[in-house]
């Protein structure tokens, strides 16, 4: 297993940067869930305050949309299954400052580039007997969006989260998801992030692995 979990910062200078609120308790939990199950775990994880989940976990920490794009590139192939909970940032600053920019210097705009599509990158990566999870979070179109991103990005399976649910998103120790895969669709209901993680591992192993749909 190898699974991406929490934000990405994108350093602007050495005090301030580009992220996002995930707190990487979704991942944390579905780590936790795999190796419940047996799994070998390498958990790749963005700057977040989670601890460890005991057990046959391997823990890597990065920072960076490029150090998690390292780590996953490095991993991938080695790996069954790949579940990218981690929500990382599309863009990162073009010119992170070295020194830290003060309020009386003349800084009006802050020039951006994107930072790699890393469920992309993993989709064209992806062999013959590889499964690949991507995540989605949501605001407006969510089902239309979420399929076309499972499709262009050659996924197994695209749990979609939207930030209209009470009680889903980040932050909380609650979330209520859709599970979609190429021929199929599941809305789940409202669960606690450990519940819904054991309930998405093994849907993963029964239904994705073992009787594909």
């Amino acid at each position: 297993m190898l699974i991406t979990a929490g934000p990405t910062y994108e350093r602007i200078d050495p005090v301030r940067f580009i992220g996002n609120f995930s707190s990487g308790k979704m991942g944390f939990a579905l780590a936790q869930a795999f190796e419940q199950m047996g799994a070998t775990v390498t958990l790749v994880a963005g700057p977040v305050a989670q601890k460890t989940p005991e057990g046959n976990i391997n823990r890597i920490n990065v920072e960076s949309a490029r150090e998690m794009e390292t780590q996953v590139k490095k991993c991938f192939p080695q790996t069954n299954i790949l579940v990218m909970s981690a929500a990382v940032a599309d863009f990162a600053p073009n010119e992170p400052q070295k020194d830290k920019i003060k309020k009386k210097d003349d800084f009006q705009t802050l020039s951006l580039k994107k930072t790699t599509d890393i469920l992309s990158m993993a989709g064209k990566m992806k062999k013959p007997g590889q499964t690949l999870v991507g995540f989605a979070l949501e605001t407006a179109n969510e089902l239309e969006n979420a399929r076309e991103k499972l499709h262009e990005k050659k996924l197994d399976m695209i749990v979609l989260n939207s930030l209209n649910d009470p009680g889903a998103g980040f932050g909380t120790d609650t979330n209520k998801v859709t599970l979609i895969t190429q021929n199929r669709m599941e809305n789940w209901p409202l669960k606690t992030k450990v519940e819904l993680a054991q309930d998405m591992a093994h849907f993963i192993v029964d239904k994705l692995i073992l009787e594909p749909i």
